[in-house]
């Protein structure tokens, strides 16, 4: 079955121009031209994937996203103008797994698509070690059921922010650089902005530090990247 990918945008132009190049490459698209048909649309039909424009009539990209981030765990990719860095991060906070900035290529296009929906196939591996439990003092870390615990409490993650952790997780006390983890947990081979690795720590540690000011689990090596602590 091909992967259906949900288009937000209200400029019609630009919805067809990415609607041709996705149906180009074998998936399947449904479009919505406002913020409020975009939340009916992807409740209603499931997506794979979500590109989501920030400029939208009656509700804008970021309130969508976060509403959409109460039910969803969709990768959602946010359309954003180059001049606009604050849109960037402020979704990426919002719960979105990336950003693309227009104008953009159809082959940059395309692979951060790929690159977001190959982080949707459950049960998949982004190493060779079996262990599918990690535990660290309280935290639990479940590959099976794509969960972590803090306690007997489940942290709320993204799916891109559970990946980020397993992936850490799996190799405690590697560092690894930001370019490494945009490639190994993002899938970017060559696009990609650092500062999306950034925002995901943050948004974590949000999440599964006691205090995020001083984090226990994921750890900071300035100048270098980040690791998980033992």
């Amino acid at each position: 079955m091909n992967k259906k990918i949900l288009i937000v945008d209200d400029e019609k132009n630009i919805a067809d121009i990415l609607k041709f190049n996705l149906r180009k490459e074998g998936y399947e698209t449904i479009e919505a031209y406002d913020g409020e048909e975009a939340i009916n649309l992807a409740l209603s039909q499931n997506p794979d994937l979500i590109l989501l424009d920030i400029m939208l009539p009656k509700m804008d990209g970021f309130t969508v996203c976060r509403k959409l981030r109460q039910t969803l765990s969709t990768p959602i990719l946010m359309l954003t103008a180059k001049e606009e860095e604050v849109d960037k991060v402020l979704g990426l906070e919002l719960g979105a797994d990336d950003y693309i900035t227009k104008p953009f290529s159809p082959r940059e296009l395309m692979a951060r698509v790929k690159a977001n929906l190959r982080r949707t196939t459950p049960g998949e591996q982004l190493n060779d070690d079996k262990t599918h439990v990690y535990k660290y003092g309280d935290l639990t870390v479940d590959i099976d059921r794509y969960e972590v615990r803090r306690g007997d409490k489940v942290v709320e993650l993204t799916l891109r922010e559970f990946e980020l952790v397993k992936f850490l997780a799996s190799q405690k006390g590697t560092i690894f650089s930001r370019e490494t983890l945009l490639e190994k947990v993002w899938g970017y081979e060559y696009y990609g902005d650092v500062r999306t690795v950034d925002v995901t720590v943050r948004r974590v540690r949000e999440k599964l530090e006691v205090d995020p000011a001083n984090p226990q689990y994921i750890i900071t090596k300035r100048g270098v990247g980040y690791y998980f602590n033992f």
